[in-house]
């Protein structure tokens, strides 16, 4: 079947703007007030630290440098302050999420530590406690884990923690793609990003709400926060001249940026009604196709459905190979895989991206130590990544362009 291409392309997940981003970007601009200090990064840490359990936040540059700062944070709390050249996590071992974006991982070779990845559970595509629980045994000695929330689904956050604390390790949350996500305990709710002893979320160009760039470390440790602080600005001591005593980075948010993130702060709710929304329109719209979209403990957590996913059914996935940079298949009526609806929905001018490809999978990490809870030893990671892509979730598509990406998708199984 053909279908017509639309005229402008649908994105996975582009920025919505909605005028009071540029109110507050030209409140910088009169006030010049251009740098990394000003209103809008004061109200910026504001907002988020009161939606966020109360917590002191610092405004950066990328949710990545909020990651590395708190890896820094973890490790010097943990094993002392590193001589310079050093990190703080050197000669130690971390727990972290195996399936995510490396940016949750990166920061902890950022301090030469070296991670140990933990397959995920199906329920929720997250870190799998009872993976972690086997990790410990293995490894006794470490005090470190860093859980991600991947496609705004939060993570079995509550067992994680009690684990870590059965361990006395700390937890970094990376809740980068969940903000506005919330677990359901005890018949209240919690969100995403304060499970943490430090947590970090993002305001990266195709988020939930985003500055163009951006993202905030958040702990309920004011000290540790205005240290962070001190690092995100060069680590410049309270001297009349340029005196610094440990590494410091430039990582601090432009109060420009902060305009952009406080005039979409209002907006979160309504983004996540709108993401809602589209996942909906694709869990019915492909109901009796052979996939399922991406999943949650339904009563236990809402996600905040950045995107939306869908999982071809294992007996209805056609022959598919994938190297490191390319990937193939073979047709086979009733049957699809990935990559033919990628290339099926680019046919038509509409963004798809792939499952993130676990990161023992990944060249640069290949040889580090992976835990599974699998009985027979297969990472539940490498099977979602085989058969899993992410859909166009845009919250500006129109349900009409939303069906015909749906009939597009059915097309590749006939």
């Amino acid at each position: 079947m053909k279908f017509k291409p639309f005229d402008r392309k649908i994105w996975l997940a582009s920025p919505t703007m909605h005028g009071e981003e540029k109110t507050y970007m030209d409140e910088a601009y009169e006030t010049n007030w251009m740098s990394t200090v000003g209103a809008n990064i004061n109200e910026v840490e504001k907002l988020a630290g009161e939606m966020l359990g109360g917590q002191h936040g610092v405004a950066l540059g990328a949710g990545t440098a909020a990651l590395h700062l708190a890896a820094r944070l973890a490790g010097e709390r943990l094993y002392g302050r590193p001589a310079v050249s050093h990190g703080a996590l050197e000669g130690h071992k971390v727990f972290c999420s195996d399936m995510t974006f490396d940016a949750s991982v990166n920061p902890i070779v950022y301090e030469n530590g070296e991670p140990v990845f933990i397959d995920i559970e199906r329920d929720t595509w997250n870190m799998d406690p009872e993976a972690l629980k086997k990790a410990f045994e293995l490894y006794p000695d470490v005090k470190l884990v860093i859980v991600a929330n991947l496609y705004g689904t939060p993570a079995k956050l509550q067992e994680i923690r009690e684990i870590c604390d059965e361990h006395g390790a700390l937890l970094i949350e990376d809740a980068a793609e969940s903000l506005g996500a919330y677990v359901i305990e005890d018949g209240g709710k919690r969100q995403t990003g304060t499970f943490g002893d430090y947590n970090a979320i993002s305001f990266n160009g195709n988020k939930i709400i985003t500055g163009s760039a951006g993202g905030m470390l958040l702990s309920a440790e004011e000290g540790a926060v205005d240290h962070a602080r001190k690092w995100s600005t060069q680590s410049r001591d309270p001297a009349p001249w340029y005196q610094h005593t440990e590494l410091g980075y430039n990582y601090r948010m432009s109060n420009v940026i902060a305009g952009v993130i406080r005039g979409q702060w209002p907006y979160l709710d309504e983004h996540i009604a709108q993401k809602k929304a589209i996942y909906e329109r694709y869990r019915e719209g492909l109901k009796d196709v052979p996939v399922t979209m991406n999943p949650y403990i339904e009563g236990g957590m809402e996600p905040n459905f950045w995107l939306s996913c869908l999982l071809v059914d294992e007996d209805a996935m056609c022959e598919q190979t994938r190297t490191d940079h390319e990937a193939s298949y073979v047709t086979e009526p009733g049957k699809s895989c990935p990559t033919e609806i990628f290339e099926a929905m680019a046919a038509v001018n509409a963004e798809g991206r792939p499952i993130w490809k676990p990161m023992h999978m990944q060249p640069m990490y290949k040889g580090h130590v992976f835990v599974t809870a699998s009985p027979d030893g297969t990472a539940a990671g490498e099977d979602i990544f085989a058969r899993g892509l992410c859909l166009p979730s845009d919250n500006k598509m129109t349900p009409e362009q939303q069906d015909i990406i749906i009939e597009v998708i059915k097309s590749c199984f006939k």
